[in-house]
């Protein structure tokens, strides 16, 4: 069985993705250019599509903050030796919570008290939803893979029975609640900067962005300055060795499984409070699964996920607007490209590390892992 190549921490965070990135954009370009397309133009397009206007840049912020939610919850069990594949699911409990706590309160109190409810409802349904699975591994041996996956089909199973029967609007055909009162949206992010002046474009980014900021943060400290996360990291690396200095599994598991649920969950704060104004059945639209990825390529670090996060709001933004400018374009090719990223961030991600080693070792810089692997 072969074994990861051992690059320098810096090797390993920062270059091994530029690198692995740069080759799936030389195989999307060359895919590109079968298909009949001028990769040049294409990457020009998605660029400008992306990052060219004030528009641009806001749709590609409102996708990121989502993403960053669902990285964040993949990093986070992941660090405690866990794959959560429960995004999807966790995210839509989230929205429930959100749309629940909004329809119930908002009538009745004012913003400044709805909004940090509405945050909070979201938190916990997403984090009852990860905790199940999370206890269900800790006591009970249920891998998550399974378990998570399978509550996905059940989240979406329950939202589409509440949306169909108790939660629809009377005489709405649609399967979606009564719009929520003004208190329980998150203001749009061209509503706050007019409160100091600056003029920007009406587009769903939404303040979100500072509780994904937030998130990011906060997630940070927990994993790296905090007893438990150290805790949870030695638990996630060497699980025996953890437990023979005293560290209770279990409990960490479980407590990380319930954290990333959480995280999840926070989509239905951007999303349903923030865009839609109401809870409707198909807001999550994959991005539980996308979090996958974003965390594979940011290596399961905070900072490297939001790099990741703004990657991916890139590619859906400009892919969107690829699509309008170049004719037969289909969004199935933006899918693709994503899907090459996947794979050489994945599946692929040690493929060129052997030979940046070498390089690295040919440039003299080899000598101090050597010196820290001596007799």
């Amino acid at each position: 069985m072969s074994h990861p190549t051992e690059l320098p921490r810096w090797m390993d965070v920062a270059l091994l993705p530029a690198v692995n990135l740069a080759i799936a954009l030389l195989v999307a370009g060359g895919v590109v250019m079968l298909v009949g397309f001028e990769p040049g133009q294409v990457m020009s397009l998605l660029v400008k599509g992306a990052f060219g206007s004030k528009i641009g840049i806001s749709y590609t912020l409102y996708y990121a903050t989502t993403f960053v939610f669902t990285g964040l919850a993949v990093a986070v069990a992941f660090h405690g030796g866990l794959f959560n594949i429960g995004g999807e699911g966790q995210a839509m409990m989230g929205g429930l919570g959100a749309g629940l706590v909004a329809l119930a309160f908002g009538p009745h109190l004012p913003a400044w008290l709805m909004l940090p409810l509405v945050v909070l409802g979201a938190a916990l349904f997403g984090m009852v939803w990860g905790a199940i699975p999370g206890a269900l591994q800790a006591w009970r041996g249920s891998h998550t893979v399974i378990t998570t996956i399978m509550f996905n089909f059940i989240a979406a199973a329950l939202l589409s029975y509440l949306l169909v029967n108790p939660l629809r609007e009377p005489g709405n055909m649609s399967p979606e609640t009564a719009l929520f009162a003004d208190s329980a949206r998150v203001p749009r992010m061209h509503e706050a900067l007019a409160w100091l002046g600056i003029e920007w474009p009406n587009t769903p980014l939404n303040l979100s962005l500072l509780l994904a900021a937030a998130a990011v943060l906060c997630a940070w400290l927990a994993l790296w300055k905090t007893r438990g996360g150290y805790a949870l990291r030695a638990v996630g690396f060497a699980p025996d060795a953890a437990q023979y200095a005293g560290i209770r599994p279990r409990w960490l598991i479980f407590a990380s499984m319930a954290a990333s649920g959480a995280l999840a969950g926070l989509v239905g704060v951007n999303e349903i409070a923030g865009v839609h104004g109401r809870l409707l059945f198909d807001f999550v639209a994959g991005a539980g699964f996308a979090g996958i990825a974003v965390s594979l390529i940011g290596r399961n670090h905070p900072l490297g996920i939001v790099l990741a996060a703004l990657l991916f709001g890139a590619l859906y933004q400009g892919g969107s607007e690829i699509s309008f400018e170049v004719s037969g374009f289909s969004r199935d090719t933006v899918f693709m490209l994503q899907g090459l990223i996947v794979l050489f961030s994945g599946a692929m991600a040690q493929l060129a590390a052997p030979a940046l080693l070498r390089l690295w070792r040919a440039a003299g810089g080899g000598r101090s892992l050597d010196a820290k692997a001596g007799p």
